[in-house]
């Protein structure tokens, strides 16, 4: 996913078609079914590692392998609501607004990128909820895989970051690694899952050369982090 340069979101035109707006009632009901009801009915064990490393404020991302459907409520159940205060904003691929999900996923946070073409609106949706602080979480690697393995990570959510962090000087974006891992590989009922997550990476940091420059090196040390916490033992 390649990151055209946005002018400031503040001064451009808004493209009401990309909205992230969590419904209360919704996100009241669904995020304790969700936790309490529908994970321990299917998982065995859930286990999560490195909750401390999560930013309880302030403008983050969270960088989570992806490994299977699952991964999103996952993430929720790590570092959502019950645990952090938050709700999560999520970068989701249009293919998934089909049917019912096109009413359900705007209205508990997610919005649509196009990982082939993504559009500018969509984009500075992203840097716009940056801007106000909220927590968006940005599957690293694009798309599932479910070999276990690391794949190359997309150059979009670094320089998305970084262009946030460069059009506010010290507004202190963090990007929080996570690596999703079940026994089996793919899951399957009364499976097992280990969630481990990283100290966050400070944007601010890489934010010294040109943006690709800059997000070469943030994509890359990000993809180090991921490797670090995926090959600990289980």
């Amino acid at each position: 996913m390649q990151i055209p340069l946005l002018k400031s979101p503040i001064q451009s035109e808004k493209n009401p078609s990309v909205n992230s707006k969590i419904s209360p009632w919704l996100a009241s009901a669904l995020y304790p079914l969700g936790r309490f009801v529908v994970l321990p009915a299917y998982f065995k064990e859930i286990e999560v590692i490195g909750r401390e490393h999560i930013p309880t404020n302030g403008p983050t991302i969270l960088a989570p392998t992806h490994r299977s459907r699952w991964d999103g409520i996952l993430v929720a159940y790590a570092a959502g609501r019950h645990i952090t205060g938050r709700d999560l904003r999520y970068m989701v691929s249009v293919d998934e607004f089909k049917g019912i999900y096109s009413w359900l996923i705007p209205r508990v946070g997610g919005f649509p990128i196009d990982r082939k073409r993504p559009g500018i609106a969509s984009l500075r949706h992203g840097v716009e909820l940056l801007e106000v602080g909220e927590m968006l979480a940005i599957f690293a690697e694009g798309a599932i895989f479910r070999d276990g393995k690391l794949h190359p990570l997309k150059p979009g959510l670094a320089r998305l970051a970084i262009q946030a962090e460069s059009l506010h000087p010290n507004l202190g974006v963090k990007i929080v690694p996570m690596n999703l891992e079940y026994q089996p590989t793919i899951p399957e009922w009364r499976s097992q899952v280990k969630i481990t997550i990283a100290p966050p990476l400070e944007v601010s940091q890489y934010c010294l050369d040109t943006p690709k420059e800059s997000g070469n090196q943030l994509t890359s040390d990000l993809e180090i982090a991921l490797r670090a916490i995926g090959q600990g033992p289980r």
